[in-house]
């Protein structure tokens, strides 16, 4: 499990993370309130940080809360988090909320209230080699419509990891209406006949930026990449299975409901395209 570091970004300077403290009439904590993004650091450097950024950008946009910062600020705090923090492989974690008001009042704050921001790292690690590959459930999506929006509203999320815990899996893949959507805390990728397949981006899911690299990827080692709709039946009929997020990369699912995925190992799609995503990222020396 990821470590918080020691140093956090505060409302303007950096500061102890112990010594953060948070009004609790912010509205991130009395609604959820809030929008968050995670940056995966390898060696120091940030990885797709400027496609996470413009993710935050727009959450923010779609909540109608202020962007309290210019975009150069944003980098120059991503990198004193990781600075502070010793570099390596990290995870930068940014946390926007509409701020403080006066009272619990379901209606905005006034403009005049400044949006309370924070900012952590976290250590990240590598999964072993001898890890790869998880075991997923399926659970009927019960999240709200604007998936899209990287809020800190959590709960089904939340819920759906638990259960799949609960049942000695690693992630819960989500189905609503018949199609999947997407993991509790990841994208879904599946491979039929050697083509990479997610569903197309709208409101039932997140914008991937983790998936929109893997494609990428997948471009520069000649495997075709298409959007579609993929029902359920095409979920459990997938020849592969690949579940990504951020800090996780992609790890490939060796087993749905109890029934293995191809042989129940890592398919030869995975094996080509996640060595070409490997080398897409940093590896240089630490700062």
């Amino acid at each position: 499990m990821a470590a918080p570091l020691r140093t956090a970004w505060f409302n303007g300077s950096f500061m102890p993370l112990a010594e953060v403290r948070i009004s609790p009439l912010d509205r991130a904590f009395l609604f959820g309130d809030a929008v968050y993004e995670v940056i995966p650091v390898y060696a120091g450097q940030t990885f797709l940080l400027a496609p996470h950024l413009d993710r935050l950008e727009r959450s923010l946009h779609e909540l109608c809360i202020r962007n309290p910062y210019r975009r150069n600020e944003w980098i120059e705090i991503v990198t004193g988090l990781i600075e502070q923090n010793g570099g390596g492989n990290v995870s930068v974690y940014l946390q926007v909320s509409r701020g403080a008001d006066t009272g619990r009042d379901h209606a905005f704050p006034p403009d005049t209230v400044p949006p309370t921001v924070f900012g952590m790292a976290s250590t990240m690690t590598e999964p072993h080699p001898d890890q790869l590959g998880m075991r997923a459930i399926t659970l009927v999506d019960q999240r709200w419509s604007r998936c899209d929006i990287k809020s800190t509203a959590l709960l089904a999320n939340l819920l759906a990891r638990q259960a799949a815990r609960e049942a000695g899996a690693g992630e819960a893949i989500l189905l609503r209406d018949g199609q999947l959507t997407e993991g509790s805390a990841s994208s879904v990728i599946i491979v039929e006949h050697g083509v990479l397949i997610r569903r197309p981006v709208g409101p039932a899911l997140l914008p991937g930026t983790t998936t929109d690299a893997i494609f990428a990827a997948a471009a520069r080692v000649g495997v075709a990449c298409h959007d579609e709709m993929i029902s359920e039946q095409r979920l459990r009929q997938a020849d592969e299975i690949w579940v990504a997020a951020a800090t996780r990369g992609i790890t490939p699912v060796l087993e749905l409901d109890g029934k293995k995925i191809g042989d129940g190992r890592p398919g030869p799609v995975w094996r080509q395209v996640a060595a070409a995503f490997e080398g897409m990222k940093p590896h240089g020396t630490t700062h």
